[in-house]
């Protein structure tokens, strides 16, 4: 890869960015369309910032091991990337550790990885699948007839989307990316960051 001077200053002031915000320097930092737009790199530049937050489905979908169901609404109050994946999806497997490795940094009161396996997944084909790629942080809920993809328009696997506090999708990605990328992290610690105060 050849660096040119503008990419090499652009990614100083995005890894700048993100020690700051990881530090809790500038709690004070608004996470709007362009911030969070000049914060796409590499994979992350295909990450479709909204200019106007969406609304999300309220469809069920089921929860792993408790027998019951929840819906996006019960995950309000924090950051959540949303991620729709199947067993059977090879660009799922490449990122699930990635997602993981994001949910061990950030994960917490202000923001979770939610992993939706969604169409005909089996709860032991996804408990293998978490089993063979080393994934026991993340959940491995369910949506079987897709009810809750279809409302949230996923067209392809992986999707990704990323819902603010409100539970309102600011951004979304199709295909696979390095969610354990200095972008990835700079976009999350700025989610937080907005509105972390209120």
């Amino acid at each position: 890869m050849v660096w040119n001077p503008g990419d090499k200053m652009r990614l100083f002031r995005q890894l700048s960015l993100y020690m700051a915000l990881s530090l809790g320097a500038n709690a004070a930092f608004a996470a709007d369309t362009a911030q969070l737009e000049d914060l796409r790199d590499g994979s992350l530049k295909r990450l479709v910032v909204h200019s106007e937050a969406r609304e999300t489905s309220d469809a069920a979908f089921f929860l792993e091991d408790e027998g019951g169901t929840a819906t996006l609404q019960d995950y309000k109050g924090k950051v959540v990337l949303l991620n729709f994946w199947a067993t059977w999806c090879a660009p799922c497997r490449k990122e699930m550790p990635q997602l993981s490795e994001l949910q061990e940094e950030f994960g917490g009161e202000d923001f979770e990885v939610l992993t939706i396996a969604t169409g005909r997944n089996t709860p032991a084909g996804i408990k293998k699948f978490f089993d063979e790629n080393g994934i026991s942080n993340l959940p491995r809920h369910q949506d079987p007839k897709q009810a809750l993809a279809r409302q949230m328009a996923v067209i392809g696997l992986p999707i990704t989307v990323i819902l603010d506090r409100e539970g309102l999708e600011v951004a979304r990605l199709l295909g696979d990316a390095e969610w354990n990328s200095d972008s990835a992290k700079a976009i999350i610690a700025a989610m937080i960051a907005d509105g972390g105060e209120g």
